[in-house]
C-alpha cells in the first residue's frame, strides 16, 4: 500500500492507494510543530477507522509546503513502517515533467504535483486552479512542460482579513449568494466574495489560455473549489483528489 501525503499550509490531505486505486482519503489541520510520533498517531487512528494499519503501508510519498514537516514524515517511516520507502517531492525526485521557469527550485511541490496529474489526464495543454491558502494557477504546455502560473490570495485569508480589519463586519460561512445586490451585510459579503473570486478566476484564466494557445481545459482542486467554481465560466471540472493522484504518478515514476 502507498500512502500519499499533501501537506498544505492550512490542511493536510492524505490518501491510501493499492495500485492505482484510492482506497480511502482523509484531511486534518496542518500544524507545523507536529513531531513524527504525533503524525504517526494521527494517521494510525484514521487508518484504524477503515480497518487498516500503518503496518500495511509499504511506501510514503510526501509533497510539503511546510519545510519542517518533511523531515517528520521521514522519521515516521523510519520508526513505524519497517522496511518502508520514503519519497519527498523536490530536487532529485523524477517527475517526468520539465520545469520551464526562471528558477526551477522555486516551483512549489504541490503545484508541480498538480501539473503532473493534470497533464496525465488531459494529454495536452492545460491549467490547474488550486483553491488553498492561496489560489494557484499552474500552466502546462502542449508538450507537457510546467511553464509557470499565477498566485492570488486565497478565499479564507481574504475573508479573515476583511473581518479582522472591519470592526463591524461579521464572520460568515461562505455560501452561494442569492443575488448580486445583498440586502444585508452578510449577503453583501457573500456576493462580493463569491462573485468577486469567480471574476478573478475567469479574468486570470482567459489570459493564461491565450498564452497557452487558445481553448485549454482548466481543472479546479482544493477545499474551497466547490464554493466558487459553480460561478466561474472558465473551469472545466473539479477534482478534489488531483494532488493525491499526482503523488501516486510521481511515486510510480521513481519506484
Amino acid at each position: 500500500m502507498l500512502l500519499a501525503v499533501d501537506v498544505g499550509n492550512t490542511q493536510t490531505h492524505l490518501g491510501a492507494f493499492r495500485g492505482s486505486e484510492l482506497l480511502h482519503h482523509w484531511r486534518f489541520q496542518t500544524r507545523a510543530g507536529m513531531t513524527g510520533d504525533e503524525i504517526a498517531e494521527r494517521i494510525s487512528a484514521f487508518m484504524t477507522l477503515r480497518g487498516m494499519a500503518l503496518a500495511d503501508v509499504e511506501a510514503v510519498i510526501v509533497s510539503s509546503v511546510v519545510p519542517p514537516l518533511g523531515a517528520q514524515y521521514e522519521l515516521l517511516v523510519e520508526r513505524y513502517i519497517e522496511g518502508g520507502r520514503f519519497f519527498i517531492v523536490g530536487p532529485g525526485l523524477r517527475t517526468g515533467m520539465p520545469i520551464r521557469i526562471d528558477n526551477p527550485h522555486e516551483a512549489g511541490a504541490d503545484r508541480l504535483v498538480n501539473a503532473v496529474a493534470a497533464y496525465d489526464r488531459v494529454g495536452g495543454a492545460c491549467c490547474v486552479v488550486d483553491f488553498g491558502t492561496g489560489i494557484n494557477f499552474d500552466a502546462v504546455s502542449a508538450d507537457g512542460e510546467y511553464v509557470g502560473g499565477a498566485i492570488a490570495p486565497g478565499v479564507e485569508i481574504s475573508l479573515t482579513a476583511l473581518t479582522e480589519r472591519g470592526a463591524r463586519i461579521p464572520r460568515i460561512d461562505l455560501a452561494a449568494p442569492s443575488a448580486a445586490i445583498g440586502k444585508s451585510t452578510r449577503a453583501a459579503i457573500q456576493s462580493g466574495v463569491v462573485y468577486g473570486f469567480a471574476g478573478l478566476i475567469d479574468g486570470v484564466a482567459s489570459r493564461i489560455a491565450e498564452e497557452l494557445g487558445g481553448d485549454v481545459p482548466f481543472i479546479a482542486t482544493g477545499g474551497l473549489a466547490r464554493a466558487i467554481v459553480p460561478f466561474c465560466e472558465s473551469i472545466s471540472e473539479i477534482d478534489e483528489l488531483l494532488t493525491l493522484r499526482g503523488l501516486r504518478l510521481i511515486y510510480e515514476r521513481n519506484a
